[in-house]
């Protein structure tokens, strides 16, 4: 009975890493199919914005929450024009967290997908370096709409995040201000099978792009393969 015991936990013990790298597998491959919707749109993220973005943040499905007090909770990826200067192809992914909220009298809850695009380099370091406050650490802002809408607008030209949010419930356009994000150094492991940093990956190239990511990095790379931000 000892022996039948040990065989169940060693099945068990050898299956645990491949179901939680399929678990963020599916959240990868999610957030492709949020971008690639959201940019169809009839009303979507210019392409004059996001041709000056350095990166980008994808957020499927972040649950917002209220009881007297907001709060945020999601997962996603980032990843970022390859190269110190964000000049190369969209780098492999890093598994991304946010967290936290705002005080807001508010009740029932939603999810809402959001974008975020990184507008600074600043921007971009922080995030991957340690956990940033999004309109404290980083000042952040709704991104302009349309097709045909400038980027060169005041809040293009000032904010270092730009949000875009395309909501499910009932709480649409809520902004993400207050809440935190961070990388999911867990989740990177998971994905990736190695304790590896989201700054090595995104910056280092340190991990091949996994399979789940391909569509993601293949729609970036197809609507704005070059970086016309002048920086």
């Amino acid at each position: 009975m000892k022996k039948v015991w040990l065989s169940v936990g060693l099945v068990a013990a050898l299956a645990l890493p491949v179901v939680a790298q399929d678990k963020e597998s599916d959240r990868v491959e999610n957030a492709g199919k949020v971008l690639k919707e959201i940019l169809n749109a009839p009303d979507s993220i210019p392409r004059s914005v996001l041709d000056k973005a350095d990166c980008i943040v994808i957020l499927p499905s972040v649950l917002k929450f209220a009881i007297g007090f907001g709060g945020s909770y999601g997962r996603g990826v980032m990843t970022c024009r390859g190269g110190k200067s964000f000049r190369g192809v969209w780098s492999a992914p890093s598994m991304m967290a946010l967290e936290g909220g705002s005080a807001g009298l508010q009740l029932g809850g939603n999810a809402t997908d959001f974008v975020l695009l990184l507008m600074s380099p600043r921007s971009a370091t922080s995030i991957l370096s340690s956990k940033v406050k999004i309109g404290g650490d980083a000042t952040a802002a709704a991104g302009p709409v349309g097709r045909t809408a400038s980027a060169e607008t005041d809040v293009a030209l000032r904010a270092e995040i730009l949000s875009y949010s395309r909501a499910r419930g009932l709480f649409a356009g809520i902004s993400l201000a207050g809440s935190t994000l961070r990388v999911d150094n867990g989740a990177n492991k998971n994905l990736y099978g190695k304790e590896v940093s989201g700054s090595s990956i995104v910056f280092s190239k340190s991990v091949p792009v996994p399979d789940s990511a391909k569509d993601l990095l293949a729609t970036l790379q197809k609507v704005s393969p070059i970086n016309k931000s002048g920086k």
